[in-house]
């Protein structure tokens, strides 16, 4: 089965239509307010880097003990206040 000439076309115009969409998205970008953020933007050193992973490692840490000490709460301290969450 062969692909008319008309549907060739068809395709690409939709194809080209497509590009100029991306295209102009990225123009946009260029020349918005996000361009000023993305021109200084640079690639974090070795320390930086290391120090954000550290700070978000303990940031983790705390919210997950802070969970693990509600669900503690809620399972063994004090079920009778908590049965007014699981009951249905």
């Amino acid at each position: 089965m062969a692909i008319e000439n008309s549907d060739v076309g068809a395709i690409e115009q939709t194809a080209q239509r497509l590009q100029d969409d991306i295209e102009e998205r990225v123009r946009r970008v260029q020349t918005g307010s996000m361009a000023r953020i993305l021109k200084m933007a640079r690639k974090p050193s070795k320390q930086e880097f290391r120090q954000t992973v550290i700070v978000c490692g303990i940031g983790m840490f705390v919210l997950g003990a802070i969970g693990f000490f509600m669900l503690w709460l809620m399972d063994n301290a004090l079920p009778v206040f908590f049965d007014w969450l699981t009951s249905s």
